[in-house]
């Protein structure tokens, strides 16, 4: 195992470890150890990387892990970052879940996240001003990131979004370039082509096996791993609708708590897969069930990831990615508005909030170890 397998093992194991608070701080720790302390990839690299994983399938940090090692170690790398940084949750959650199904009941980790959310909120601040600076390179993307902002918090759905933020970039690019030379049509019909697999749909959910079995098991959550867009709450309508509806393998309050756990566990929120799959068969069920939902996202990105500079060399497609990289952003400022609203409500937590600030700004402590300290202080300090 070469020396560059090894960094990215140990990194984003520690990572999966330490990343609660959902995708968008999952980027934010990300942006901060790759791109400014390990120099990686550059932010603006970083960016297109992070607006083209928003326009497909899977659970975006996760696959933000896999094209950061693919990008320091090819093919090997992306499957070592992927898998370490999956593992860690995947595990936690599988303890979880026979904790579970032996006792009937969960740990209490109320204390415990109270006092996490503080710090995720000063993480994905310190992340958002730095990717801004980079991202927002006229007047017309920061008002297409404030667009995208406010469509979120009307309650438009992320992808929609996107969708809306790549339209006004072609706009952009359309009717506002000054490069008559350029012949738009062609340019984008020749570089439309290529990118289409890497967009394209793979299927509907749903299956009508009643009897149990591994293989289908397996099958369930692969088809949800390939199509599944949004967060843990899209999560939980697709499950539902395999799980109790079609399968009748699960009631609703095992999904509820199974989905509940995938929140409060550090790493992706899809390891919810694994507490389904251990619910339903066991030790090799969670196995089974991890696997499935997350082969998508690797073949997904080993498609996508040599593309994105191809992307960015096109001048309709650089214009476009631009306006997803900026909508993106506003996605992650309209979700940091939430959270604060949600989170900063008790003396406690602006305590926390404030010396996170100042531990991260003016001591530059690393976002785990603030991710620690605000789940000890929170212990303690709540009642």
């Amino acid at each position: 195992m070469n020396a560059k397998i090894k960094e990215i093992i140990k990194l984003f194991f520690r990572l999966g470890c330490t990343a609660f608070g959902g995708p968008v701080a999952h980027i934010a720790m990300m942006d901060e150890e790759f791109v400014e302390k390990r120099k990686w990839l550059k932010r603006e690299e970083f960016l297109d990387l992070m607006g083209a994983t928003n326009m497909i399938p899977g659970p975006n940090s996760t696959e933000m892990t896999m094209h950061l090692g693919m990008e320091r170690a090819g093919v090997k790398g992306m499957i070592a970052a992927g898998t370490s940084f999956i593992f860690p949750a995947a595990l936690m959650t599988a303890v979880l879940a026979w904790i579970y199904v032996e006792f009937g009941h969960l740990p209490d980790f109320e204390k415990l996240m109270m006092g996490i959310q503080p710090v995720v909120i000063v993480i994905i601040l310190g992340a958002l001003l730095k990717l801004y600076k980079k991202a927002v390179k006229t007047r017309p993307l920061l008002y297409i990131s404030l667009f995208a902002a406010l469509l979120v918090l009307l309650g438009v759905g992320e992808i929609t979004t996107l969708l809306i933020g790549a339209v006004l970039g072609l706009g952009l690019y359309l009717f506002f370039t000054r490069e008559k030379s350029d012949n738009t049509g062609s340019d984008l019909k020749k570089n439309l082509l290529p990118f289409l697999p890497a967009f394209a749909g793979t299927g509907a959910i749903g299956g009508g096996l009643y009897t149990f079995s591994y293989a289908g098991l397996f099958w369930v959550f692969f088809k949800v791993g390939a199509v599944l867009f949004g967060s843990g709450y899209v999560l939980f309508a697709y499950l539902e609708g395999a799980l109790i509806d079609d399968l009748q393998w699960l009631t609703k309050d095992q999904l509820m708590d199974a989905i509940a756990i995938g929140q409060f566990t550090p790493g992706p929120v899809l390891t919810t897969a694994t507490f389904i799959g251990f619910q339903i068969g066991g030790w090799m069920g969670a196995l089974l069930a991890t696997l499935g939902i997350f082969i998508p996202s690797f073949a997904y990105v080993a498609i996508l990831n040599p593309l994105v500079p191809k992307m960015r060399s096109s001048k309709i497609f650089g214009a476009i990615l631009d306006a997803v990289n900026v909508a993106a952003l506003g996605l992650m400022a309209a979700v940091l508005l939430t959270l604060a609203a949600h989170s900063m409500v008790t003396p406690q937590a602006f305590l926390i909030a404030g010396l996170a600030f100042y531990l991260s700004y003016f001591k530059k402590v690393s976002a785990p170890w603030l991710v620690l300290m605000g789940g000890f202080l929170g212990w303690f300090l709540y009642p």
